[in-house]
């Protein structure tokens, strides 16, 4: 059931919102300052375009920088990724096949504010 969710997110968010990352994750390394949030991006497009049976959950290691960083993030980049999940959530529950697919997106949100501090782990 997972793969057959992944293969449908693909075609209705998944590919868009990947591409999204991808692009935040470029523009983010082009100083090297920023290459942190750069990884993190790229981390999250691959969350993005495959997100059924996995989840993300906070690293125990994750200091004071993770949350310096993650103000820096939402202000010029995570509202942009927040906002687009929101658009195409609610673009997905107008449909009650979306419906799985938005609460995705939905799950999304919080992740795309704050990426930093975070790691993607299977669902066991």
């Amino acid at each position: 059931m997972r793969t057959l969710l992944n293969i449908i997110w693909v075609v209705f968010a998944g590919l868009w919102l990947w591409l999204t990352y991808l692009l935040a994750g470029v523009i983010a390394c082009l100083f090297v300052v920023t290459i942190p949030w750069g990884l993190a991006a790229f981390r999250m497009a691959n969350y993005a375009l495959w997100p059924f049976g996995r989840t993300i959950v906070a690293r125990p290691d994750a200091g004071p920088a993770s949350t310096i960083g993650n103000i820096v993030w939402i202000v010029f980049i995570g509202w942009w990724l927040a906002l687009g999940h929101l658009t195409t959530a609610i673009a997905q529950a107008c449909t009650i096949i979306g419906i799985p697919l938005a609460l995705a997106n939905l799950k999304l949100i919080p992740v795309s504010l704050m990426p930093l501090g975070k790691q993607i782990v299977p669902v066991a």
